[in-house]
């Protein structure tokens, strides 16, 4: 791991869960692609390198094997989920604002 990437988390995202979303969109891929899955697990070590508890880090798994095309029949995948989880700052880095226009006026 790069001291560069380690510099980048701060105590504001240790602060956080971290969320690690595991999937591949087919039953096939999960039977046939075991390495790519394993390398999606292994994010987990990671985040821990980087400093996240391992308490701290939730992963989410049980959409293996079903397409992304719709959140239908995916049990921890909802936008409003999602997004709650984000908004009350549980997950996720700093809100960056807005640029401000450069156009006079």
């Amino acid at each position: 791991m790069s001291v560069e990437v380690a510099q980048k988390v701060t105590a504001s995202h240790l602060s956080r869960s971290a969320y690690l979303y595991v999937r591949q969109s087919t039953i096939r891929q999960v039977l046939t692609n075991t390495e790519s899955g394993a390398r999606q697990y292994a994010l987990r070590q990671r985040a821990i390198a980087l400093g996240w508890g391992p308490e701290q880090v939730i992963v989410i798994d049980c959409d293996q094997g079903h397409s992304g095309a719709s959140a239908a029949d995916r049990e921890n995948f909802s936008k409003k989920e999602v997004t709650s989880v984000a908004a009350k700052k549980k997950a996720g880095g700093k809100k960056k604002a807005a640029k401000k226009s450069s156009k006079k006026k």
